[in-house]
């Protein structure tokens, strides 16, 4: 199932949010100012939203993407097994494009990629009322270039592009290449 939106109204403009939401300001000050800085979309251009099912629920306020879910707008491309997308109680229906989104996660292995960065992680929880992104795995990877960040939680304050990197009983390992200021 393809999904294709160009607008800036009803669901596209409840999925472009999802999609800023997911990547919008990662990275700031927190863990080296070079890493996370291409995490970004445009919010002019036109999402895209490919899975294999899409099931609205509006008496549920979510819908419900799975199965080799891909979501691209330009050169910003998230890839997972699933995508769920919660709706505020009090928001309208999310049939009818007059929703807030909540809240969104997605599983089953999950891949972000820009022009020059990727992340990698089992599972993220993007939520729109703290503006926090989640992301969690047994290994949660982020480069950026020849740099290489691993750890198993990554959490990212969208608003101050704050993030931490935290390691589940190990040890954080970061990599960085002198080169790559160059």
């Amino acid at each position: 199932m393809i999904w294709q939106f160009g607008g800036k109204t009803g669901l596209s403009r409840i999925v472009g949010l999802a999609l800023l939401a997911m990547v919008l300001g990662v990275g700031t000050p927190s863990l080296a100012q070079q890493t996370m800085s291409g995490l970004a979309l445009s919010g002019d251009e036109p999402i895209q939203i490919e899975s294999d099912k899409l099931s609205v629920k509006d008496e549920e306020g979510k819908a419900i993407f799975t199965g080799n879910v891909k979501v691209v707008q330009g050169k910003t491309t998230m890839q997972s097994g699933n995508m769920t997308v919660f709706y505020a109680k009090d928001g309208g229906s999310p049939s009818s494009g007059t929703s807030q989104i909540d809240r969104i996660l997605v599983g089953g292995k999950v891949y972000i990629k820009t022009e020059e960065q990727e992340a990698t992680a089992d599972n993220g929880v993007f939520n729109m009322k703290t503006d926090t992104v989640i992301l969690t795995g047994e290994k949660v990877v982020l480069t950026d270039g020849s740099n290489v960040f691993v750890g198993c939680r990554l959490t990212v304050l969208m608003e101050s592009g704050e993030a931490k990197l935290d390691s589940c009983g190990g040890r954080v390992r970061i990599q960085l290449d002198p080169k790559s200021n160059n």
